[in-house]
Order: structure tokens, then C-alpha cells, then sequence
């Protein structure tokens, strides 16, 4: 068995702000949702390496909308490099990054954002420097 998608929740009629943050901030390429499902509002996002799928987020509308304050999906960037990459392309386009939890999970380094509509994502990478170097 492997993990096929997550889903989390948006408010309906928003998919321009789950673009911002998912494609333009965090870098996921948008794919087209099957006809059979496109007319439920929402967006789908993935990540490759080369022309292999390594993770997949649907956004689905859910009316009334609540954020999740916990619930999270944990990606994972190949090197320190790329992960403080994506950290500044976030900050770039307008979203908070915070690094509070930074060397909080024991082997990995990582930082959490909040989409545009307060939902959390960790992003995170194998740890292999110091705290120290990692800040530089």
C-alpha cells in the first residue's frame, strides 16, 4: 500500500488563492482534475522527481470552511539548500514561514507555513547540518 493524495479543506470559490500558495509559494505543479470531478470547485496540486509522482494535494471545498490547526501535510525536500529555497519562496509570496520547530523531530530539519486560508504545512529535509549552519 502507498499514500495516493492528501486532501485539505478550502472555502468555496477560492482556487486563485490555493494557487498562490500551492504553485506559485510552495512550488507544486497544478494538474486537472478528472471531468467527473472538476465541477465540485477545488484544486489539485503535485510534486516530481523527474516523471515520478512524490506527492499529490487535492484541495476540496468544504462549506462551511474551518482550517485545520493541525492536521498537516509533511513534504520533504532532497537537501538543506531546497528546503531553505522553499522557505524563502514562501516569504516571497506573502506567507509567514516559521522555524520554531526547526530541531524539534529528531534527524530532520523543517519549518511550517499556513496557506492562505490558515491550513498548516511542514516542510522538512534529512537532517545533515548543525542548527548553526542551517540558520546561515
Amino acid at each position: 500500500m502507498r499514500l495516493h493524495h492528501i486532501q485539505i479543506s478550502m472555502p468555496c470559490g477560492q482556487e486563485a488563492e490555493a494557487r498562490r500558495f500551492y504553485a506559485e509559494a510552495l512550488g507544486l505543479q497544478e494538474v486537472e482534475k478528472p471531468p467527473s470531478l472538476s465541477g465540485r470547485g477545488g484544486c489539485w496540486f503535485r510534486a516530481y522527481d523527474g516523471d515520478v509522482i512524490t506527492a499529490e494535494i487535492h484541495l476540496g471545498v468544504e462549506d462551511p470552511f474551518a482550517a485545520a490547526k493541525k492536521a498537516h501535510p509533511g513534504l520533504v525536500c532532497g537537501t538543506t539548500e531546497e528546503l531553505v529555497s522553499v522557505a524563502w519562496r514562501i516569504e516571497r509570496n506573502g506567507y509567514d514561514v516559521s522555524w520554531v520547530e526547526r530541531d524539534t523531530f529528531e534527524g530532520y530539519a523543517r519549518f511550517h507555513a499556513r496557506d492562505g486560508f490558515g491550513n498548516r504545512v511542514e516542510v522538512m529535509t534529512p537532517r545533515t547540518e548543525t542548527a548553526e549552519e542551517l540558520s546561515r
